[in-house]
């Protein structure tokens, strides 16, 4: 009998293709009838390096040429990181599975050779930290008050080089990715969560698929905590109306029946800002992610 093909896309980067080989291994593993193709594309996002995200669209640019693979039928699934996923989920291109969440946290990553130089003797390497991020300048400025920060674009890999010829003295990532390309020996200190709240959504891998489509195959690599996870911290950015340019973070956890919340809201124009905690039961997590928006913003106007 022949076998069921799926076409999977990714954008073309060594990450993204790292990452989709992860998730075409697992379902390889559970359904080892399906034939899987990879197919990758250059976005937007990856070909403007100049500019930051805000200033050409944002995060939907990461998305669009795989949207439109889809649409097309050239493809059946695209994997994705769901950070770089824009908020509002297209209702025709839903997100039809989330695996198992990776390390959300983000990490301090110093120029090659340096790598372990202790923690508290680094700040020589805060004097220009590469980061596009607002959310981790309004964080690393909090935690440390006398660090510079430049803006950086590109993947891990070309982050990285930028960094070992001297453009930076040090770089924040997200330890995930790290993890994934097979460097987490780059890694020189891990932000604890508390230290340096995750983007929405920072180390988990997303799967979309056309509406159309029979998803069953997916079944089996779903993970419950992680899609509540999602929910609560997606829900949270949504209802801030938080693009890339906001610093706004948020980050889900969940304890037997317990999702903890924890979420940083910025004024834009007070230039105030405000992080608080919420628990409630997991089931209510969507919810809880918009009340807890709704509070902060009504606390610093």
């Amino acid at each position: 009998m022949k076998k069921q093909k799926i076409v999977v896309g990714s954008r073309d980067s060594k990450l993204a293709v790292m990452q989709t080989e992860l998730i075409m291994h697992e379902i390889n593993r559970n359904n080892p009838e399906i034939e899987l193709e990879l197919v990758t594309l250059k976005t937007t996002g990856d070909l403007i390096l100049d500019q930051s995200l805000d200033k050409i669209g944002g995060k939907g640019l990461f998305v669009k040429e795989l949207d439109l693979a889809l649409l097309d039928g050239r493809i059946d699934i695209a994997v994705h990181s769901l950070k770089d996923m824009p908020m509002e989920e297209n209702k025709e291109l839903p997100i039809v599975a989330l695996p198992k969440r990776g390390d959300a946290r983000d990490v301090l990553v110093l120029p090659k050779g340096c790598e372990f130089i202790e923690y508290e003797d680094m700040n020589l390497y805060y004097q220009n930290i590469g980061s596009s991020s607002a959310r981790r300048k309004l964080q690393i400025q909090k935690l440390l008050p006398s660090a510079g920060t430049s803006g950086v674009r590109g993947n891990v890999i070309t982050r990285l080089d930028k960094l070992d010829r001297g453009e930076y003295t040090s770089l924040i990532l997200a330890a995930a990715g790290l993890q994934r390309v097979g460097l987490p020996h780059r890694i020189s200190h891990y932000f604890s969560v508390e230290e340096m709240i995750p983007a929405a959504g920072q180390g988990i891998l997303s799967i979309q698929a056309r509406r159309d489509l029979n998803v069953d195959f997916l079944e089996n690599i779903k993970d419950a905590n992680t899609t509540y996870a999602s929910l609560a911290e997606r829900s949270f950015v949504r209802t801030l109306d938080g693009g890339c340019s906001s610093p706004i973070a948020a980050y889900a956890a969940v304890e037997g029946e317990e999702l903890k919340l924890v979420g940083l809201y910025y004024n834009e124009k007070t230039t105030e800002h405000r992080v608080a905690t919420v628990v409630d039961h997991k089931e209510r997590a969507e919810r809880v992610g918009e009340q807890l928006a709704l509070r902060l913003r009504g606390e610093i106007g």
